[in-house]
Formats: C-alpha cells, structure tokens, sequence
C-alpha cells in the first residue's frame, strides 16, 4: 500500500494574510492570529475602557450638578447664610487653582517645562483675564442670593436659561452660525423653563416672583458672557495649556473674592467659618446633557425628602421639555 504524503499549498489569499500574521520571537509567523485581530481586540478594550471612564464622569458629574443647589439650600438656616458667601467663593477659586497648577506640576513632571505650559507671562497675555474673573464673581455670589426666591429644583430649571445667553452671544461676539436645530431648542427651553414654574395651586401664575426671573437671567447672561469670552481668549492662543489659562483666570477671580471680602463683610471673616461648595465639571458635551438632564430630576427627588418639594405634572413636563432642548442643542452643535 503507497501511502503519499502531499505538500501543503496556500491560496493566493493566505499568501497575503501571512503578511499580516504577528510574528514569533524567531522570525516565524504564529498561526491565526493577525496583526487586524489583535487591532479589532484592542479597539474594542479601548472602547470598554472609554465608556467606563464616561460612565463614571457622567455619574460624578450628575452628582455634583444636582448637589450645588441642594448643599447651598440646606446650609441655609433660617432662611440665611451662617457663613459668608463671599469667603466660600474665595475658598473655591483658591481650591480651583490650586488643582490647575497641581496638574501643570504633573505635566513638568513628564514633559518637562515648554513655552506653552509655562506660567510666566506677559502683561498682553494676562490682561484680558479680570474681565471673566469679574464676571464669574458677580454670578457665583447670585446664586446664592437666588435662593430666596427660587426653590432647589427651579434652580436647575432655570439655569438652562444661560444655553440660550450662550448661543446669542456665540452668534454676536464669535460671529457662529446657529443651526436650525439648536434655534428649535432655544425655543423649546423658554417653554420647558415656564411649563416648569406654572403654579396650578394658586392665583400666581408662575412659582417664581419677578425678581427670581431677574436674577435668573442676569445670570444667565453673566455665565454665557463670561464663557464666550473664555473661549475668545483661549482660542487666541490654542497651543496654550489649558491649565496655564485656568490658573490665571482663577488667580484674579481669588482677587476680586478678596476685595468682595474685605468691601462686604471683614468682621464676618473674622468670626465665622468657611464653607465651600464647589462643583467641577470635566465632561464633554454629551455628556453634560445627560447629566443636566438626571441632575433635574435627581435634585426634585432629593428635595421632597429634606425640602418637602411638591412634584407637580407641571414640572415634570417642563423637566423633560428642557432635556429635550438641551438635547437638540447638543446634537444641532455636533452635525453644524
């Protein structure tokens, strides 16, 4: 009995995928595994990686978002702050740069100091960052005067109000065109902010007094000039590092917040403590959305608990026409 043995042939098409084989230690190509699977499984880690990262960021983020109007509502007593404003304002810009420039102390770690992450500066470069500094102060320190006539969950409501400032201001100063989606989801904020604030168990037609409405659109307009005009002066010089820029901005926004001190109520320092309440927002824009929009809803649940909050259908419609804007808003910047 012959018995042939025949030599194995390869395809036009095996020959080409031998290229693309990972190779051992000696030269010799390892058997079905190729450089494209190793590809395809290192894209779909990354892919896993990069939603956990975002998962936590929008949770943290939600958290945050919703806590700012909850811890400044719950500090109160009696209807009043028991530490001063101005000092807690003082104390986040201070913790605020000091996070910018621990991070620029890491990036000297590994990169060395550059012309770009440098702190040293000059008087041209320095000289336009009072103007937002000035203007965050006077917004952070409404935000707290708010509260007097505003309650937890309105806030939040009413503080969309700066996506439309924003948007305005980007079409004035920045000279950006607005798609017609996101004029669509302006529209559908101012109906979603007042649906949320009707009061169907009195004669008023609207929770919020006028003076909640004045102080929630000048800081609508504060929030949105001041970060239109950041912008301007970040992409005046874009291969600036970002933390450089912060930590400028916040170096005269600690000194506004000290001469706010020392003008509105130096004996209060003196004999109180200091409160902070500090939210950081470290997210692309998507995922702010969705964390505005769980934010809402998270900060009325929270409310009826500590604030005996009354949920209303008004404001559950008016929570969702306002997801629902901000998400046009989102999604009208990404195809523009």
């Amino acid at each position: 009995m012959l018995v042939t043995f025949s030599s194995p042939r390869f395809k036009d098409e095996d020959v080409h995928s031998v290229g693309d084989d990972i190779e051992n230690r000696g030269g010799k190509a390892l058997p079905g595994v190729s450089v494209s699977n190793v590809a395809n499984f290192g894209g779909i880690s990354s892919e896993r990686s990069k939603w956990k990262r975002k998962s936590i960021v929008t949770l943290a983020l939600t958290i945050l978002t919703s806590s700012q109007a909850i811890l400044i509502v719950w500090s109160k007593r009696a209807g009043k702050y028991e530490y001063s404003v101005t000092t807690a304002n003082f104390s986040v810009e201070a913790l605020k740069c000091a996070l910018s420039l621990a991070a620029l102390l890491r990036i000297w770690r590994r990169e060395g100091v550059t012309e770009d992450n440098r702190l040293s500066t000059t008087l041209d470069e320095v000289s336009v960052y009072p103007i937002p500094a000035a203007l965050y102060l006077v917004k952070n320190l409404l935000q707290y005067y708010i509260f007097a006539y505003v309650d937890a969950p309105g806030y939040q409501i009413l503080k969309n109000l700066n996506i439309i400032s924003t948007g305005v201001l980007y079409r004035i100063i920045l000279k950006k065109k607005l798609s017609e989606i996101q004029w669509a989801g302006f529209i559908l904020l101012c109906a979603g902010c007042t649906t949320a604030q009707l009061n169907s168990s009195s004669d008023q037609v609207l929770q919020t007094p006028f003076q909640g409405w004045v102080m929630a659109i000048a800081m609508a307009l504060l929030s949105g000039f001041a970060g239109v005009y950041t912008e301007a002066i970040i992409k005046k010089r874009p291969s600036r590092n970002i933390n450089v820029q912060n930590f400028w901005l916040y170096i005269f926004g600690m000194g506004f917040n000290a001469i706010a001190i020392l003008v509105q109520d130096f004996d209060a320092v003196m004999n109180n403590g200091i409160a902070v309440s500090m939210v950081m927002k470290y997210a692309d824009n998507i995922v702010k959305v969705y964390s505005t929009s769980v934010a809402m809803l998270l900060t009325a649940v929270v409310s009826v608990f500590l604030f005996g909050f009354h949920l209303s259908l008004a404001f559950f419609l008016g929570s969702t026409i306002v997801s629902v804007s901000v998400y046009l808003h989102s999604i009208g910047k990404v195809q523009r």
